[in-house]
């Protein structure tokens, strides 16, 4: 079983995108608030309750390990759809601006601190017939299925020529065994990163531009986890030259240094340390009142480590971004597209190619179109639609099985591209300023003819199908300051 463990954790290049609408963005997350002094408290609780069709990402298809009719020594793993209750605090806490006071010509503050928690807690009911043994999902409603964030950022002389930033992040992310339901057989992981930036603005503020550093460290909770905990360093840098009140040409790069913390472990499954850099420049603002345009170009190369593997593919290839954003009423008072993003409703059509680390076959490309939907009504009405699809794009993979059996490495998989689609409805009416009920809809797929991938023993029978379909339905109730 450790084996199809090791190839299910692999084979989920992404977490579950199951985050609550609402935490991704200030204005849906944060109410009036509470002053305290300086500061500004916005507490908040929300109630879910509602039904996921697979949790587990599970595949339909018949001979393959994640799968209801698998090959003989493994145990079936249907789909198992669930009715589902989430539960997801919320504080967050920042300091106040003078400006927000309403004193526009108040001196920019010497310090500015914002800091947030997050949790989302599950809890299932199985249905249908295989809900007995291994496969009763409610085995999951424990912490396995928690979620976690949280976050803090002090900025210093913000808006002055000499500047600064320190902060730190931690993620928990919940992703369970694809072909069992034993919430201690899952691969439930702790990101926690720190970083610091230093930003110069010099003179009228024209151009500003920052130079940062971060340490991100990735562990992975169960011990069939150990070959993928990772420690990476980065290098950060971006800039911005304003050529017209909300119009900038604009430049971000990073070079990392990414190595897995047990290499026996991670290099017996092909993995390696890598150097990925990523590099664009472009424009970003308001071509109207009404209209934005962001338009990056790049290149981005994984500098895959080839000492073990020689014929370790590398990603080398132009990177960017293409976004335009129409705003249902114009705001000419605001100074940045950033800022229009919190305070009007849009609608955004995007395109994005970029890679990124992978624990199978160590990087993937992406090419994603995109479109969102935002629409704030008087305070009360809240409808956001957004939905994307693109290609997800593995290169060769090898591993290294242990010698003497096998002395050097050998191909794993030739290279293959997935297709990924998902669209997420979400509406919140506002009964009060604290108040809310709301609706969630979402459907996500990975469309793949890859059902092939064996396990790091090389088992002909422990193939693994990269296919599923997910569809969510919640309904839920919110309050908040």
């Amino acid at each position: 079983m450790l084996a199809s463990r090791a190839a299910s954790a692999q084979s989920q290049p992404v977490p579950q995108a199951d985050t609550p609408q609402w935490l991704k963005d200030r204005r849906y997350n944060e109410g009036i608030g509470l002053r305290a002094g300086d500061l500004e408290l916005h507490p908040g609780i929300a109630g879910e309750f509602g039904y996921d069709s697979n949790w587990l990402l599970r595949s339909d298809r018949a001979g393959v390990v994640n799968g209801p009719a698998p090959p003989p020594g493994f145990q079936p793993a249907p789909i198992v759809p669930a009715l589902e209750f989430r539960v997801t605090p919320s504080f967050y806490v920042s300091t106040l601006a003078s400006r927000r006071e309403g004193d526009v010509n108040a001196p920019p503050p010497s310090f500015l601190f914002r800091a947030g928690a997050n949790l989302t807690y599950r809890a299932f009911i199985c249905l249908g017939s295989n809900c007995s043994g291994q496969n009763d999902i409610s085995q999951q409603s424990s912490f396995a299925a928690t979620s976690i964030g949280a976050n803090a950022r002090l900025d210093i002389q913000p808006e002055r020529p000499v500047g600064g930033a320190v902060y730190v992040n931690y993620a928990r992310a919940a992703q369970p065994n694809l072909t069992t339901i034993d919430p201690n057989l899952s691969f439930n992981n702790d990101a926690l990163t720190g970083g610091a930036e230093l930003a110069l603005q010099p003179g009228s503020g024209t151009l500003d531009w920052h130079f940062g550093y971060q340490v991100t460290g990735i562990l992975f909770e169960d011990s069939a986890g150990v070959g993928f905990n990772n420690l990476t360093h980065t290098a950060l840098m971006r800039g911005r030259w304003k050529f017209r009140p909300r119009t900038a040409l604009v430049y971000d790069g990073s070079l990392g240094f990414a190595s897995y913390t047990n290499p026996p472990a991670a290099n017996l499954q092909g993995l390696v340390n890598s150097s990925p850099v990523h590099t664009r420049i472009g424009l970003n603002g308001l071509v109207t009142d009404r209209f934005g345009l962001l338009a990056l170009v790049g290149w981005g190369a994984s500098f895959t480590d080839t000492t073990l593997v020689p014929q370790q593919p590398q990603y080398d290839s132009v990177i960017g971004q293409a976004e335009a954003r129409f705003f249902l009423s114009a705001n000419p008072g605001a100074s940045a597209l950033s800022e229009l993003g919190l305070a009007l409703s849009s609608m955004t059509l995007g395109y994005s190619r970029d890679f990124q680390s992978s624990y199978l076959g160590n990087f993937y490309g992406t090419d994603r179109g995109y479109v969102r939907f935002n629409y704030f009504f008087a305070g009360r009405a809240l409808v956001t639609l957004e939905g994307g699809v693109g290609a997800v794009e593995y290169p060769t993979m090898y591993w290294l099985p242990a010698p003497p059996t096998h002395p050097g490495p050998e191909l794993r998989h030739a290279a293959f591209t997935d297709i990924r689609a998902d669209a997420t409805l979400f509406g919140e009416y506002r009964f009060s300023n604290t108040f809310g009920l709301n609706a969630t809809l979402r459907y996500s797929e990975n469309f793949s003819q890859t059902h092939d991938i064996r396990d790091i023993q090389d088992n002909p029978l422990s193939q693994f199908d990269m296919a599923w379909t997910r569809f969510e339905a919640f309904l839920g109730a919110r309050w908040f300051m």
